[in-house]
């Protein structure tokens, strides 16, 4: 029973019983496969579980998520939906084909007015809303789902733009047990691994991963709490 074929099967039944995303994430989906996009979204449970977490980190105030890394937007669709009135995500995309789809997507579901889609290297758009959340108030929900290479210094980032209290949710963390190879000459491998070295050694969080199997193969994501100033 421990195969990729029942991994699936279980995350349909899942998905159907328990998450049963609605006809504009499905639209979204299917137009991002259509568009050619790579199929590296979350999956609609991860994204559900997005959507819970943000509604319970807001503590019943409107909620502000930041995204880095929107592809064609089914992530930032579930984490708008758990915002509240008034709530923003605000996600961010290098790529501008990518970004203009994932517009569309969102204006579909009707969610427009709380996502803000910014296009350019997250690296060189991070310091200016870095500077607006100083000024605006800090993120409920930092979601870090973009190349690996540049995850130590996204979570860098993410720590100068939350409150105690906030979370941090990097995704793909285990990179089918790769993860545990000290020695890997991935990038992305080595990216996660100093990720987790510095979530280790920062006094101002706590953390925990889980290991994921389903449609997508074997991974896993972090989830990082904001304990102190």
């Amino acid at each position: 029973m421990n195969d990729e074929k029942t991994w699936a099967a279980v995350e349909d039944y899942l998905v159907k019983t328990l998450v049963q995303p609605d006809e504009a994430q499905r639209a979204a989906l299917a137009a991002s496969e259509a568009a050619g996009l790579p199929a590296i979204n979350v999956t609609a449970n991860h994204g559900k579980l997005l959507m819970m977490l943000v509604r319970a980190v807001r503590g019943g105030r409107p909620g502000k998520v930041l995204e880095i890394g929107t592809l064609g937007g089914f992530s930032t669709m579930w984490m708008a939906r758990g915002l509240g009135g008034g709530g923003k995500v605000i996600t961010l995309e290098m790529d501008p084909r990518h970004a203009a789809l994932a517009r569309k997507n969102i204006a579909r579901a009707g969610l427009a007015d709380a996502v803000e889609v910014r296009e350019g290297v997250a690296l060189e758009t991070l310091p200016g809303i870095a500077a607006e959340a100083a000024q605006d108030g800090p993120f409920d929900l930092v979601f870090i789902d973009a190349d690996k290479v540049n995850i130590p210094a996204y979570f860098e980032w993410s720590l100068k733009m939350v409150r105690v209290g906030s979370l941090i949710v990097v995704d793909n963390v285990v990179r089918e047990g790769a993860v545990i190879d000290a020695n890997s000459r991935d990038e992305s491998v080595r990216g996660v691994r100093r990720f987790n070295d510095m979530v280790a050694a920062e006094r101002r969080v706590t953390a925990t991963a889980i290991q994921t199997v389903g449609s997508k193969g074997y991974d896993g994501f972090a989830v990082v709490e904001v304990v102190g100033d």
